[in-house]
């Protein structure tokens, strides 16, 4: 069921997209377009493939026929500008993954139109509850409410599905994400409903959507890039380095000494799970990885391995990892 407070919400977009700017060059060539041409895996081509795309694009080809699904992928090596990805500019659901720029959205408002954001006590009532959310459903929360930052920390660290709505009202509802991706230079990112109702998607869909590409460049802007000041920056960049629920997706695909920061996302008939994170290796530049993926048919079981999988080839492409 749709969380109460967001009939009062408009989700209509009305809004026409904008050409995101080149953020980087590289292997792939500049940054990611939503007119760019694509090979029938939906990868930007480029004119000569390197060896590396080809060997991205034909091991996620093979994983995805072993998943019985669809696999959207997208990596930036921040230092040399490289990037290789697969049906990194087709549409995705982003469930869960949207927390992350949401809580950039907060901080972004905080900073510049609502100084008092953040310190700002928030409440909410039994009914205001919808389902998987640990830290708002305590009673104790419930009682003395909470304020945007350690919302946004539940948001983020245990996917707290109330705290995302809260935090949306906070912004404009789904319009006011979508309006936010904008700003960050993504035309295609939209949210068009809240928790738990963007979690039913099917394939085609276009309601709630990311493409990988975009999703990556987003996440670049945000933890390392200037969307944010330095001060928010390194707050939502702890927040995603204390995610505890992405232990078997892109943290398993990875050296364990490498540090991660990542949103996961995880639900629908199609078994959508994901993750976007931006990782620290011990030596070189940090890197961006979105992997996004739902199975063909409508099923219960997802497979956080094929993340795992896929973030591993994605950082071997980048010639990160052997």
């Amino acid at each position: 069921m749709q969380h109460p407070r967001s009939r009062r919400i408009g989700a209509g977009l009305g809004m026409a997209a904008v050409a995101a700017a080149a953020l980087f060059t590289g292997a792939c060539g500049s940054g990611p377009s939503a007119d760019a041409a694509r090979s029938g895996d939906g990868t930007r081509l480029t004119a000569v493939a390197t060896p590396a795309e080809v060997d991205v694009r034909r091991e996620l080809r093979g994983l995805e026929t072993s998943y019985k699904g669809r696999i959207g992928a997208y990596a930036i090596d921040t230092g040399t500008g490289r990037t290789v990805g697969y049906r990194g500019h087709e549409r995705f659901p982003s469930n869960s993954t949207f927390k992350a720029p949401l809580c950039g959205a907060v901080l972004h408002k905080a900073r510049t139109t609502d100084p008092g954001l953040m310190g700002r006590t928030l409440r909410w009532t039994k009914e205001d509850l919808v389902e998987h959310s640990p830290v708002t459903g305590l009673e104790t929360n419930l009682k003395n409410g909470l304020n945007p930052a350690q919302l946004c920390h539940a948001t983020v660290t245990v996917s707290d599905n109330t705290a995302a709505n809260l935090l949306l009202e906070q912004i404009g509802g789904p319009s006011g994400m979508t309006r936010y991706y904008r700003s960050l230079g993504d035309p295609v990112g939209r949210l068009d409903r809240t928790e738990t109702a963007l979690n039913d998607w099917k394939p085609g869909e276009k309601r709630d959507t990311i493409m990988p590409a975009f999703m990556a460049s987003d996440l670049r802007a945000l933890t390392l890039g200037g969307a944010l000041v330095p001060e928010d920056r390194g707050r939502l960049n702890a927040w995603l380095r204390a995610t505890s629920t992405s232990a078997k997706r892109i943290r398993a695909g990875l050296p364990k000494d490498w540090t991660v920061g990542d949103k996961t996302g995880t639900g629908g008939p199609h078994s959508g799970a994901h993750d976007i994170a931006v990782v620290w290796p011990t030596s070189g530049a940090p890197l961006i990885i979105a992997v996004y993926t739902h199975r063909n048919a409508a099923t219960p079981e997802y497979d956080e391995s094929v993340i795992a999988k896929t973030a591993t080839v994605l950082a071997r492409g980048l010639g990160r990892l052997p």
